[in-house]
């Protein structure tokens, strides 16, 4: 499950509604103080249930309505609900017209400590009689309605909700035509739909929020809330088991309770007629106490800001390869106030590359003001905060009008000492030309070392996208800095390239170069056998036995391959849109990320006997001068 939206009102600066979408990696611009750093606490509240104070509420809005919301998308096929049998967020009619899970929470902005008043699901739920009600009503009033309906219960096992729910709505929509579904809220607070949300619960997402502004103690959050999310996480992964657990020991305690009011009614029982215990019992990860330290024992938190920041920069990385494998229930949100602060601008780049190999596996929500971290990402991860004339603000989604206010706000360079820019179509291209320059440097061909240059700030990698090739022309030509694009050809001979067009025009200009490849995309540079070895070293046999034709599509080829060796019984061809997307995208990932660094000169000659790659890092070269 994935964020898709976030919609809030009547919370600090946003007393209107405002509504901001999300994708798998996504970037907040913006000057000071228009608002960016409320989304991620509004993110906080909402998935971490953080408490609010009294000064969270919009002064001109009404504070009673203090409203956040939460629409989530890649939902699971089945789901624990009220109970250990699984049923689905679809069969519970817990899903808006959009197909997705909206959460509303409600909270009294209005009085001195702020507290949730109200949880719902905004749903195309029934509201026909003796069906709209079903999710509040607990097992015996379930088996109730459905005796004066007079459902057949005949295949039903009674214990069990989710089934005596379909059977009330089998026998609702049989009597009534329909069970009239209408968007609706769904009360989650309401009797038994409080079980139904603590099932709910379990798979929204984790956030991680890693602030910008705090104060350097011992116990500073900043170090200590990697290790915190972890100790988090770990818990949220045993959250039933430990349910459970809190459950028994609720239930020992008024077995007790009640064996000792046995024993004194015998004694006089006028002494008591019942005895009702009260537990409480602590927050589990509060029970932990972490605490990282370095050479001589020295505490991290102890170091400079910047040495902190690079702790928590490589904890990121840690996650990243531990987040690969797919997760079950619930994902993690890491959401990054000014990645780059206290970070010397090699720091900043390795960072950026950090945050976009976790981006692969989780959702990452960053606020900027570094050009670098705005210009390295794709336009549809930007979002652009706009303050009008009459302090209302406005989300724009990065394109041609709202990157003219990135580069008007933040500028386009931090420092002029680039040497050349490197354009392809996306992040994973980034990736492969790294390991394919690094393995032909390792077999004695003198070409670029991309990774140093980048880190050193010699050059810089941008993803252009295909919506956006033009934009970036335009950006970088009054730069006056040599520019080398390559372009993906995309299409079969003898039709032209893709992006022949814009390959053009950016070498009419003086001291640019776009390429187009000669095979279909970057990934048809790569030797079947090296793509078996990745998959293998990850503890998969896809046995792929002949290479890829110049114009297949590989990524599309080889995720269908892992999707089998996986022991999918669905066929391919069934699964939607969406999630064959998913896969396919991960596999574009892996293919730069794993199956590049398996590539050796033997190889490449193989697959490459134009010998357009090593023609490609010989232009970067001469371009650049370096």
């Amino acid at each position: 499950m994935i964020l898709s939206r976030l919609r809030i009102r009547n919370f600090r600066c946003y007393k209107d509604e405002i509504a901001f979408d999300f994708d798998d990696i996504t970037a907040f611009v913006g000057k000071n103080d228009v608002g960016k750093s409320t989304i991620m606490d509004a993110l906080d509240v909402f998935l971490n249930d953080s408490a609010l104070d009294k000064n969270d509420a919009s002064k001109d809005g009404d504070a009673k309505d203090l409203t956040i919301i939460c629409e989530f998308s890649r939902l699971p096929k089945q789901a624990i609900v009220d109970e250990d049998v699984p049923t689905s967020f679809e069969e519970e009619h817990l899903l808006n017209e959009s197909g997705r899970l909206e959460i509303h929470k409600t909270y009294s902005g209005h009085t001195a400590s702020p507290k949730c008043t109200g949880i719902a699901a905004f749903a195309l739920h029934p509201t026909a009689e003796g069906a709209s009600d079903l999710l509040q009503l607990k097992n015996t009033d379930l088996k109730k309605r459905a005796k004066e309906l007079s459902a057949d219960l005949s295949k039903v096992d009674q214990k069990v909700n989710a089934q005596l729910r379909k059977a009330i709505r089998d026998v609702v929509c049989k009597v009534a035509g329909d069970l009239k579904l209408k968007p609706t809220m769904v009360p989650l607070t309401d009797e038994n739909a409080k079980k139904a949300w603590d099932g709910i619960k379990i798979y929204i997402p984790f956030f991680a929020l890693f602030k910008s502004d705090r104060a350097s103690t011992d116990q500073d959050p900043e170090a200590q809330d990697p290790l915190r999310m972890a100790v988090r996480e770990a818990i949220k992964q045993r959250e039933k088991e430990l349910d459970a657990l809190t459950a028994h020991i609720k239930g020992e305690v008024q077995r007790i309770a009640d064996r000792t009011l046995e024993m004194i009614k015998e004694m006089d029982p006028s002494l008591a007629q019942q005895l009702n215990p009260e537990v409480t019992n602590k927050r589990w990860d509060s029970l932990f106490n972490v605490s990282i330290s370095g050479d001589n024992n020295i505490p991290i938190n102890k170091r400079g800001s910047g040495v902190k920041r690079l702790v928590l920069l490589n904890f990121f990385r840690a996650k990243a390869e531990q987040g690969v494998k797919d997760r079950t229930e619930s994902t993690v949100i890491y959401g990054i106030e000014e990645p780059e602060t206290s970070q010397h601008p090699h720091n900043q780049r390795l960072l950026v590359a950090a945050l976009l190999d976790l981006a692969t596996s989780n959702q990452v929500i960053i606020t900027t003001h570094t050009p670098m971290l705005a210009r390295t990402l794709p336009d549809k991860c930007l979002r652009y905060i706009h303050l009008d004339a009459d302090r209302s603000r406005k989300v724009m989604v990065g394109g041609n009008d709202t990157n003219r206010l990135f580069s008007k706000t933040l500028g386009v360079l931090p420092d002029n000492s680039i040497k050349l820019f490197i354009g392809v179509e996306g992040r994973y291209d980034i990736l492969f030309l790294k390991h394919i320059a690094k393995m032909i440097r390792a077999s004695g061909t003198n070409v670029l070392n991309l990774e140093k240059l980048e880190l050193d700030g010699d050059i810089i990698f941008f993803p252009l996208g295909g919506s956006s090739l033009a934009l970036w022309t335009s950006r970088l030509e009054p730069l006056n800095k040599p520019e080398f694009h390559l372009y993906d050809r995309d299409t079969h001979p003898p039709m032209p390239a893709k992006y022949q067009v814009q390959a053009d025009e950016v070498n009419l200009r003086q001291g640019c170069v776009a390429i187009i490849t000669g095979k279909r995309e970057m990934e048809n540079y790569l030797h079947y056998e090296a793509i078996n070895e990745a998959y293998e070293q990850h503890g998969m046999n896809i046995r792929l036995t002949t290479q890829f034709g110049d114009f297949d599509d590989v990524p599309d080829l080889v995720a269908q391959a892992v999707y089998v060796a996986s022991g999918n019984t669905t066929s391919w061809a069934a699964l939607d849109d969406d999630k064959r997307n998913k896969k396919i995208s991960k596999v574009k990932h892996n293919l730069s990320a794993w199956a590049a660094p398996m590539m050796n000169m033997q190889r490449l000659n193989q697959i490459d006997t134009n010998g357009d790659v090593l023609r490609w890092f010989q232009e970067m070269g001469r371009l650049g001068n370096v």
